[in-house]
């Protein structure tokens, strides 16, 4: 009698088995070693292409401390995040709320044309706005402004360490509406309407109904948005500054990202691009961490 349960508790195991094993096996060989084995290298002094590697202990790590770089990366990284979430999240966030709470006609081409840039490569994003950024006569952006001059603009929008970050920062934030737009307007299309017929007929204006019913209805998937926003920024910056100025002019526009490509890819010092790629990490779960927790609130069920 003890045989059968026994049995079918085996096969469950089996089956549940048979869909996690995958996963932890890509998750393993993509995630976890690569993870451990660059925290490994990070100990050690290595070229990234000689078959020696020196054991150094801390020492990239207490290079880091001393290394001026590394701090303005830091900054960068965090300036870039910021910006990215009070910008990215207010447009998406009006975006979202007009084309599914107003009278807004052909919705359905707004949300093609907003949605576009995230269809399109980095590459080529990196490449359209260096081109706006034009200091000669191709610059479109110097264009435009030569308009509403006495003489023609030739700022060097991505050459001048006082301009360059707030340069790259309009792409990235340009890139990057459309995605979050569409996650909210589909939180917000699940809120029913009749909460807003009641809220209307007790007097509420659009901006008590958006502050009291549409925020707090859709504050998860906002949640959701600012993080993303955190983690993609934190570890993915590194192309659009290689693309736009390769950390220049002086440094001025490195980040963690495109600091360890330079040092483990251009310089070959692995061993420090690795700690720097520690260093990331870190940042990155400590971030995701802490706005996890400023950001909880309780949820609020339809």
């Amino acid at each position: 009698m003890t045989a059968k349960p026994t049995s079918h508790r085996l096969r469950r195991s089996l089956f549940i088995l048979g869909f996690i094993l995958p996963t932890f096996i890509l998750f393993s060989v993509i995630t976890a070693y690569p993870m451990l084995r660059g925290l490994y290298i990070s100990f050690f002094k290595w070229s990234g292409y000689s078959g020696n590697m020196s054991f150094i202990g801390l020492d990239n790590y207490k290079r880091m401390l001393k290394d001026d770089i590394i701090g303005t990366a830091i900054f960068n990284d965090y300036f870039l995040v910021f910006w990215k979430v009070v910008l990215i999240l207010a447009i998406a966030t009006f975006l979202a709320v007009a084309l599914t709470r107003m009278s807004v006609k052909r919705t359905g081409l707004f949300r093609v044309i907003l949605f576009f840039p995230n269809l399109i490569s980095v590459v080529v994003i990196g490449v359209l706005w260096r081109y706006i950024y034009n200091p000669s006569d191709i610059g479109f952006l110097n264009a435009f402004l030569s308009l509403f001059t006495s003489e023609p603009v030739t700022t060097v929008w991505l050459g001048q360490t006082n301009t360059a970050m707030w340069s790259i920062l309009a792409p990235a934030v340009w890139a990057g509406i459309g995605f979050y737009m569409i996650l909210l307007m589909a939180a917000i299309m699940n809120i029913p309407e009749s909460l807003y017929e009641a809220a209307g007929i007790d007097g509420a204006s659009r901006w008590h109904q958006f502050k009291h019913i549409t925020i707090p209805l859709i504050w998860e998937q906002m949640k959701v948005s600012i993080i993303h926003i955190v983690i993609t920024t934190l570890n993915g910056s590194f192309i659009i500054i290689f693309l736009m100025t390769e950390g220049g002019p002086d440094n001025s526009t490195q980040v963690m990202g495109s600091y360890l490509y330079q040092i483990g890819f251009q310089q070959y010092h692995m061993g420090y691009a690795s700690a720097i790629g520690v260093l990331i990490l870190t940042l990155t779960l400590i971030t995701s961490l802490i706005l996890n927790r400023l950001l909880k609130r309780e949820t609020i069920e339809m």
